[in-house]
């Protein structure tokens, strides 16, 4: 059975509006028939759409994968099933065999699998539809963050060693592993079908190791093993974890775990499974550093030298979203070893994770050559004993002290900044009136202009593999996704990772590849490199204002019509249309946009000031150092 397509799917596919599809259907006899759905809400034949769609002419242009995924996704019992049956094809034919069996969703695609194979290779095919399964929306199972999963494994230092994931999923800690180094990656995951994705990840690229399918706590397939590095991001809050019959577990080496904390089961988990002197690193809700029933647990962790750190994260590095969710760093001490006398807690909620990474990482190197070494505010080696007390409250802001230095001039400079910057936004608000008459004119698709030569478009690129990733040589700045969307200049490292070196100049427009909302900027200062994730459009500058561009990209229709099929936040920006005006006009609307994007930016910062004002002018009146 082929997959099917509701009638606002065919609208994104074809790059066109709902009424367009309704109005197709009244007045093209053989425009398809409804295969299911409802009579308000129809589903249409897949295949059989995109064959009236090209006999139309009317079908947008997709990559060799975007059409494999469309119609492979659907087809299996699961995404993560469907991808892990082609893996199987693709490893099959990287290893000059046939597949023993073949699903019979399987045949339709063939030429497609083939065709994407040849172009990319059987490892370069797989992960581009991985990129596919693992973009995010409501369907799309939870896995952790390739930044997130990044700064776990080089906090855990994997490089040369071994490494276990008893919480695989799709396998995200693992792939790090494998990006840092790890000799061998083991692993073992609940879902059958993730863990499947996972093996043949390391399949495709020759990493040994084994992924088993099962329960890590109610039936350990590790048991008796120990590993360099375990890297774990467990299921939060599960209240039927095998408690009861886990009650006396040899695994339990700090006591037996309370039943309303699944979280420190993990944990004791990770540590059983570490060799001597090796690192655990383990996502955690914060909560799980003051709940009263695991006192005891953390008080005998930090007793005896096991838990060396505690790291809270901005909020949004990863599900649930609002949360700022915690790492925590284990060490497996050595029996005869006196315990070290000082854990350290790193406050690094506030901010984003591509730019508190490199201070994370910094303040937990420090502490291994200083253990007394401090950044106020920040990160504290704090010691063992005060943390011993009746609570044993490990969040790391409430054992920061007072930031000091944030004086009244202080509180006055950002005053003045701020009464500055409000003053200037009148003459930056936008100056617009109502037009004479409705919009007119033609949209051209990105796709459309790409082909005329008005644009050329570049990326999104992705990570270097194991295989081709090479040294950095020069240290340029990267721009970010995180750049991007905040508006900042590049604050990124090529750190040799990044699939090409691609540099920006003056007038290229960025749109990231995934994000909340559409967003297109104007590079205005060369020397920076393209990084991940990013779409780099490069008009024709005979052709295409840059600022018009821009503004053209980032409307609302467009984000409707760019965004992927499932209702996912992944953007195709092939599909984004561009009003055709003379260049003259796109010039006057170019300096409009640019004009909006300055008043954009200023009221950011103010935001940003407002909020520093009164938490400045709130601490100072409570501690008395300024009066009103």
């Amino acid at each position: 059975m082929n997959p099917s397509i509701t009638a606002a799917e065919i609208a994104r596919l074809a790059g066109v509006g709902r009424a367009a599809v309704s109005n197709w259907r009244k007045r093209h006899a053989d425009f398809p028939a409804p295969v299911g759905g409802t009579a308000t809400s129809p589903e249409f034949d897949l295949i059989q759409v995109e064959q009236w769609l090209r006999a139309q002419g009317k079908l947008a242009d997709q990559s060799t994968a975007d059409r494999l995924w469309r119609r492979l996704a659907p087809a299996g019992e699961s995404p993560a099933a469907a991808l892990a049956a082609v893996g199987t094809v693709l490893l099959a034919r990287q290893r000059g065999q046939r597949p023993r069996t073949l699903a019979p969703y399987l045949k339709p695609l063939l030429p497609d699998l083939d065709a994407l194979a040849d172009e990319h290779g059987p490892q370069g095919a797989f992960d581009e539809l991985w990129q596919r399964f693992s973009a995010p929306g409501p369907t799309r199972t939870f896995a952790t963050p390739d930044d997130l999963a990044d700064l776990m494994v080089a906090l855990a230092e994997v490089g040369g060693g071994t490494v276990l994931d008893p919480t695989t999923g799709s396998g995200a800690l693992l792939r790090a592993a494998v990006r840092a180094g790890c000799t061998t990656a083991y692993g073992q995951e609940l879902d059958e079908d993730l863990a499947r994705l996972a093996e043949l990840w390391l399949a495709l690229r020759e990493v040994p190791g084994e992924v088993h399918v099962g329960d890590s706590l109610r039936a350990d397939a590790f048991a008796g093993h120990t590993f360099d590095t375990v890297l774990c991001h467990p299921p939060f809050g599960a209240t039927n974890w095998g408690d009861e019959e886990l009650g006396h577990d040899p695994r339990w080496i700090v006591g037996t775990t309370p039943r309303t904390e699944p979280e420190l089961a993990w944990a004791q988990h990770a540590l059983a499974h570490l060799r001597t002197g090796g690192h655990a690193v383990l996502l955690m809700p914060p909560t799980v550093a003051s709940r009263r029933a695991g006192r005891r647990i953390r008080a005998e962790l930090l007793r005896r030298g096991a838990l060396r750190a505690v790291i809270a994260l901005p909020p949004g590095v990863a599900a649930p979203h609002g949360v700022p969710l915690h790492l925590w760093v284990l060490r497996r001490p050595a029996p005869d070893a006196p315990p070290p006398a000082r854990t350290l807690l790193v406050d690094a909620a506030d901010g984003d994770l591509a730019a508190t990474a490199p201070r994370i990482l910094a303040a937990w190197r420090t502490f291994h050559t200083d253990p007394e070494a401090e950044e106020p505010g920040f990160a504290r080696a704090v010691p063992v004993i005060e943390l011993l007390d009746e609570e044993v409250d490990l969040t790391p802001a409430r054992r920061q002290p007072a930031v000091e230095g944030r004086t009244a001039e202080h509180l006055v400079r950002t005053r003045d900044r701020l009464a500055a910057l409000v003053g200037d936004l009148p003459a930056l608000m936008p100056q617009v009136t109502p037009a004479p008459q409705g919009p007119e004119g033609e949209f051209l698709t990105v796709a459309e202009l790409v082909r005329s030569g008005a644009l050329q478009l570049i990326g999104p690129i992705r990570a270097a593999s194991t295989e081709t990733a090479e040294p950095p040589g020069e240290r340029l700045p990267v721009l970010t996704v995180s750049d991007v969307l905040a508006g900042d200049p590049p604050s990124g490292h090529d750190d040799g990772g990044l699939g090409q070196q691609i540099r920006l100049a003056v007038g290229d427009v960025v749109v990231p590849m995934v994000a909340r909302q559409l967003t297109a900027r104007v590079v205005t200062a060369e020397g920076a490199l393209l990084g991940r994730n990013l779409y780099l459009l490069r008009p024709n500058p005979a052709a295409l204002d840059p600022w018009f561009l821009a503004g053209q990209l980032r409307t609302t229709t467009n984000e409707r019509q760019a965004s992927s099929l499932s209702g996912t936040l992944r953007f195709d920006i092939r599909r984004a249309q561009v009003r055709r005006l003379s260049l003259e006009e796109q010039r006057v609307q170019g300096e409009a946009f640019r004009r909006l994007n300055a008043f954009e930016s200023a009221i950011r910062q103010a935001a940003t000031l407002g909020a520093e004002l009164v938490q400045l002018a709130a601490d100072g009146l409570a501690r008395g150092t300024i009066r009103s």
